[in-house]
């Protein structure tokens, strides 16, 4: 540590002594981000958005102002001087503030803290922390675009390199690389960072991403190397499916560029591009393919092709390219990592060359695989979700979308050769793979142990948010079934199945947010994918069923209200989720687009446009009035949004829209007096209940009918993918949460249960895919509604629209018969939200805690005892409005135990 660290270190602890001492709490700022990261590198945000959390435990805990200070040296912004912005003491409770100081340089590291006031006007000050920023327009670029010279046919996996020379001593440098397709990146031998598959899907003519790398510890004062590798992703899909990827309009040979940026201790700057100097080869990546595999022939291998004594005088000159689009923009967002080691539990050998490995659990990733032969002996390595009778590993219900021209790319199969010079150990770069099962066919008789194969978990590596647990072991592992398949299905956008399509369903999505939103700390994938709407999006307002796309799934049903509702809801709930109405702000026009759209092809209110309740057990359900019901529920998130923004015309012909459809769906398909919407199946029920449509005066005959037929169809589910997002909520929300409860728990068919029951540790893409002969995924994130609904119906936990990103938190816990505790939290913009409970005796015992500067509305209906750290309070309910109103910290009620809903 230097003088200057350590002096930095004093400075923050006699802060925090004096912070202590004068609250007589230990109250702390702390998660400070810019832009939803902590210290962020890259970020091209003009006006970036700062925000942080307090920690305080005390009954009551609030901020009551706040000042940012932001400046390029550390020291001074703890001393208190912030050259950049001082917003001085600012008399307010927001923890969520853009920056609104000098103009933000690039390539520059602004450094910043919070001062806050607490509840009793005591300053409390942050850590210093940091951003720093990128290019900030694309035309500050010094590199080329480099590429091998091949054309877009060509397998093998291109290689680049670079020898360079720096003279001085070295005080920073960042690596700043730009792909079309996927790439590593290497200094001096070693790997750069720990991302995987680098840089996100995008639609890669109309955006493309760059990374930011720290490499100051990677670099040397004298001689270095640098070393590229370049996949292709889906920048250049090779593959065949039904998706028509290999006829994209970008698609072409992968291509980079690059600049590193070194700053000198005597301040002067230096750096080294992509460009003509560079050398290129091919490698031991004989084929690679997102979707398929990755073929490693180990006797290409060049030792040390990436540190600067290597010989490259075979190697051959670069060629220069065109950049893939005219916008590249920073990938700011939390990468995909191997964020889980998972060891074969066993393996069964079938005969003297075929061995298959058994995870015991289904995930998306690689394989890793460690073994000593000859060289030239090859390896199969077969990929799946299910086995066959005999033992070997069955992909028929993976790869019936798959369109293979010949037999040279298998499906979910990687191909090892050996090199022979020991033991070898091979790991897919530009592949992942669904799968629980590896079947490892090789040349030559081979003996393999359980030992010789791991598997990496793969996923968007995004901070958990949430946990839950309950008296029910098949709840518990219902949701962590659905926590693997939604992490399954996140690689910088959401997908529906990471083997068959991975593909970023915008229905399978827009019916998981929540989930996603509950359990994960998902803002800023969000936020790229939401871009990746808007440039999908067409003039006439049209989005894709499948987003990103090369073209396929526009203007048929996928591209209808119950699909591509996401461009509306997922911006809605990153609202309501975080307080940050940016996304919204960004998709506003979008959203305005698309229900215009819609409303020129239905001017009657009513449309029946869409793919409707996709995959039901039994009953389907008119797709008009699921469709209908998703237009309307369009309309009316941009009616609050145009409140919201100030746009006054816009929130009154949008209300009158919203509510023209509203009366145009009930006046079809509501029999006002039997409270029954068409036929009466669940979806048709629980639909129109969930989203808003049923007048105030029936929802209880409405709901009451939706309680009947689940009772008839013996506590069962009988929906499909848009009636799983309604049933179990619009029954806890209508006083039958025990019903719901049941129905969440059952072990038969059709629920979630009976796939646990069967062994699922992850959740299925059909009901009865247990049975069907037909193909499907066993990891699905479709009917994912069900992590969700355990914290909105069990813990009771909602955002409240006006008091956003839980500032309020709405509490309506339920205690359903059968259910003898639950246990929710949830790390909220505010803090961690606690809610859970415990039945004994006649009693049930709630406990909630609220964050500090945040509030709760509590409803609840029956007699309580609230008890606070100082004793036993009675407290009355608020009749007129039927909640009570609770403050920051922690309180313990013991309310007397009646059957099902006590928030109604």
């Amino acid at each position: 540590m230097n003088l200057r660290d350590f002096k930095i270190l004093l400075l923050a602890m006699v802060s925090g002594l004096n912070c202590f001492a004068k609250t007589g709490a230990s109250v702390k700022v702390e998660h400070l981000q810019c832009e939803h990261m902590e210290c962020p590198m890259g970020v091209d945000a003009s006006a970036p958005r700062l925000s942080w959390q307090m920690n305080d435990p005390r009954q009551g805990a609030r901020q009551k102002a706040y000042r940012i200070l932001v400046g390029t040296d550390s020291l001074d912004v703890l001393r208190g001087n912030g050259n950049d912005w001082n917003t001085g003491k600012i008399k307010s409770d927001l923890m969520l503030v853009s920056y609104s100081g000098k103009a933000l340089q690039p390539f520059t590291r602004y450094y910043w803290n919070v001062k806050t006031w607490d509840k009793d006007g005591n300053p409390v000050k942050s850590p210093v922390t940091a951003f720093e920023t990128g290019f900030m327009q694309t035309g500050t670029w010094k590199g080329n675009w480099i590429s091998d010279g091949h054309d877009k046919d060509y397998k093998p996996a291109p290689y680049f390199r670079k020898v360079f020379d720096l003279t001085k001593k070295i005080k920073s440098a960042r690596a700043y690389i730009a792909v079309g397709g996927l790439y590593e990146l290497y200094i001096n031998g070693k790997k750069t960072g720990n991302h995987r598959l680098d840089p996100m899907y995008t639609r890669f003519d109309r955006r493309t991403l760059y990374v930011t790398y720290d490499v100051t510890s990677q670099l040397q004062q004298g001689k270095n190397a640098i070393g590229v590798i370049l996949g292709n992703g889906w920048y250049n899909h090779q593959s065949t499916a039904v998706w028509n990827f290999h006829l994209a309009p970008w698609r072409a040979r992968p291509t980079f560029c690059m600049d590193i940026r070194i700053v000198y201790e005597d301040g002067s700057v230096e750096t080294v591009t992509s460009g003509k100097s560079w050398k290129t080869s091919a490698g031991p990546i004989v084929f690679n393919s997102i979707y398929t595999g990755e073929h490693y022939d180990a006797r290409l291998e060049q030792p040390g092709w990436n540190t600067v004594d290597f010989d490259d005088s075979r190697w051959k000159g670069v060629s220069i390219r065109l950049a893939p689009s005219l916008r590249i923009v920073a990938q700011v967002l939390y990468p995909i990592r191997n964020v889980e080691l998972v060891p074969a539990r066993s393996v069964v050998r079938i005969n003297d060359s075929t061995y298959v490995f058994d995870l015991g659990r289904n995930i998306s990733g690689v394989t890793r695989f460690t073994v000593e032969g000859l060289a030239g002996t090859m390896f199969r390595l077969k990929h799946g979700e299910r086995l066959y009778p005999n033992g070997r590993v069955d992909l028929s219900n993976i790869a019936g979308l798959y369109r293979p021209s010949d037999d040279q790319d298998p499906f979910q199969t990687d191909i090892f050769i050996l090199g022979g010079t020991g033991k070898e150990t091979f790991m897919p770069h530009f592949n992942y793979k669904g799968f629980q099962y590896v079947e490892v066919t090789c040349s030559r008789p081979i003996v393999l142990t359980k030992e010789n194969l791991a598997a990496y978990f793969m996923h968007s590596d995004v901070p958990p948010a949430g946990q839950v647990n309950s008296s029910n072991p098949t709840i518990n592992k219902i949701w962590r079934a659905t926590n693997n398949s939604y992490l399954s299905n996140l690689f910088g956008y959401p997908t529906d199945c990471p083997q068959r399509e991975k593909n970023g369903w915008t229905g399978d999505a827009n019916i998981a947010i929540e989930t996603g939103l509950f359990n994960f700390d998902g803002i800023t994938i969000y936020e790229k994918w939401l871009a990746d709407h808007r440039d999908e999006q067409q003039p006439n307002g049209v989005l894709p069923a499948i987003i990103p796309t090369d073209g396929w799934g526009y203007g048929g049903n996928g591209s209808g209200p119950d699909w591509t509702s996401t461009v509306a809801i997922i911006p809605w709930n990153v609202y309501l989720f975080y307080g940050d109405s940016k996304l919204l702000a960004d998709c506003y026009g979008n959203i305005k687009h698309y229900v215009d759209h819609v409303s020129d092809l239905s001017p009657s209110g009513l449309t029946s446009w869409g793919l409707g309740d996709w995959l039901p057990v039994k009953s389907k359900s008119p797709v008009e009035l699921t469709s209908s019901i998703y237009y309307f529920t369009d309309a009316s998130i941009l009616a609050r949004a145009a409140k919201l923004f100030g746009k006054q015309d816009d929130y009154e012909k949008y209300s009158a829209l919203a509510l023209k459809i509203k009366d145009a769906i009930n006046e079809k398909y509501l029999n006002k007096e039997t409270g029954v919407y068409g036929k009466g199946t669940q979806t048709e029920l629980s639909v129109p209940l969930y989203w808003g449509l049923v007048p105030d005066g029936l929802k209880g005959k409405v709901a009451g009918n939706l309680a009947k037929r689940v009772e008839k169809d013996q506590l069962h589910i009988d929906v499909g993918l848009l009636g799983s997002k309604a049933i179990l909520n619009a029954l806890s929300e209508n006083g039958y949460a025990d019903i719901a409860c049941k129905v969440a728990s059952q072990e038969t068919y059709p629920s979630w249960g009976w796939w646990i029951a069967n062994g699922a540790t992850t959740l299925f893409e059909h009901w009865a895919l247990l049975e069907a002969k037909k193909g499907g995924s066993l990891n699905h994130i479709m009917f994912g509604e069900i992590s969700a609904w355990m914290y909105k119906a069990l813990g009771g936990i909602h955002p409240d629209p006006d008091h956003p990103g839980f500032k309020n938190i709405i509490l309506k816990p339920n205690f359903p018969v059968g259910l003898d505790h639950f246990e929710s939290s949830h790390q909220s913009p505010f803090g961690m939200i606690v809610s859970k409970w415990k039945k004994h005796d006649g009693t049930i015992f709630y406990s909630v805690t609220i964050p500090a500067n945040s509030t709760a509305s509590l409803f609840i209906s029956q007699p309580f005892e609230l008890k606070l750290p100082g004793g036993k309070l009675k407290r009355q309910v608020h009749q007129e409005k039927g909640f009570v109103s609770l403050e920051a910290g922690t309180y313990e009620f013991e309310i007397g135990e009646k059957q099902g809903n006590l928030s109604n």
